[in-house]
């Protein structure tokens, strides 16, 4: 089947998002096993207040994300590709098989602790609608200083790109990005400086600890954050895994990849439908869903109407 699975990385949150999900066993065993290894309760992860740090933001995406993948397996949805978007990529990483929860799950905690223990105020990320990754480059080379660093982060698609830094030096790209013709420049619900030279220390840090993890060779094709090219290969996953908080997220490459490697239904996993948006308007062939805006039984359909074998 042509099917790939897209896990959303943070900023797709929301309160109650863990109580939202579809109604499926395999989603609740999966939360059980998130809780039993954390040794707290998974569901809890999403309330108002414990969503404030990063850490049950991260946690919360890969329970989510991996919760539905699994549900969907079981119903005999058989993907052919994932993919995810900055925490996204661990929980793709379990959905193909080449990395084990419990493993993905200590990961994506020290991951978030070390980004709040390096930043824990006063950064963050911004979005910028309607300019290209070049006129973007050049404000954020002009606004940047070494007191108020500002960088280019993901290529969401090729007038949506993010940019990650000090508030200072984002805001200055934010002003000038609006009187240079953008069609909105704002703020994202992100509290850390993900995917910049800022956080290389956590890069290095997820490096070394990845070297004591056993990854598997993936069941199915892995795109890649950092490079948006396809690989099978357990030891360069882990390269992603570890260094895409340090680079910025080539999100419109990897669905470009997707696209011409035939994939032709691509589903989102919860929580949200942002990837789900860019898909559509990047690729308005290509069948998309937010699986958690609909039941397991509707995104079953939507695989039984499309899916080329």
């Amino acid at each position: 089947m042509s099917i790939a699975f897209l896990f959303p990385g943070q900023g797709s949150q929301f309160p109650g998002m863990m109580h939202v999900l579809p109604d499926h066993p395999a989603i609740a065993r999966t939360l059980d096993e998130v809780s039993e290894i954390l040794g707290t309760d998974s569901r809890e992860l999403d309330s108002a207040k414990s969503l404030q740090s990063p850490v049950s933001v991260q946690l919360a995406l890969l329970a989510s994300g991996v919760a539905v993948a699994r549900s969907l397996t079981e119903e005999g949805v058989e993907p052919g590709a994932v993919g995810g978007m900055s925490a996204g990529a661990y929980s793709a990483a379990v959905a193909c098989g080449a990395l084990n929860l419990a493993d993905g799950v200590q990961l994506v905690k020290r991951r978030a602790e070390m980004m709040v223990e390096l930043y824990p105020k006063g950064y963050g990320l911004a979005a910028i609608i309607g300019l290209n990754e070049q006129q973007v480059s050049l404000l954020v080379q002009e606004a940047y200083s070494e007191h108020t660093p500002v960088y280019v982060a993901n290529i969401n698609a090729p007038r949506q790109i993010v940019i990650s830094g000090s508030d200072e030096g984002m805001n200055r790209v934010l002003q000038t990005a609006l009187k240079s013709g953008a069609r909105k420049a704002e703020r994202l619900d992100v509290a850390t400086p993900s995917h910049c030279p800022l956080l290389q220390p956590v890069a290095d840090a997820l490096e070394t600890s990845l070297q004591t993890i056993h990854l598997r060779p993936p069941k199915m094709v892995y795109l890649r954050n950092v490079t948006g090219r396809a690989t099978r290969n357990a030891e360069v996953i882990a390269e992603d895994l570890a260094s895409n908080i340090a680079h910025g997220v080539r999100w419109y490459d990897m669905t470009t990849v997707m696209e011409e490697l035939g994939f032709r239904i691509f589903l989102e996993m919860p929580p949200g439908h942002v990837l789900s948006v860019l898909a559509k308007d990047a690729f308005p062939d290509v069948q998309t869903l937010a699986v958690g805006e609909n039941s397991i039984r509707q995104t079953l359909r939507l695989v039984d109407r499309y899916s080329v074998n």
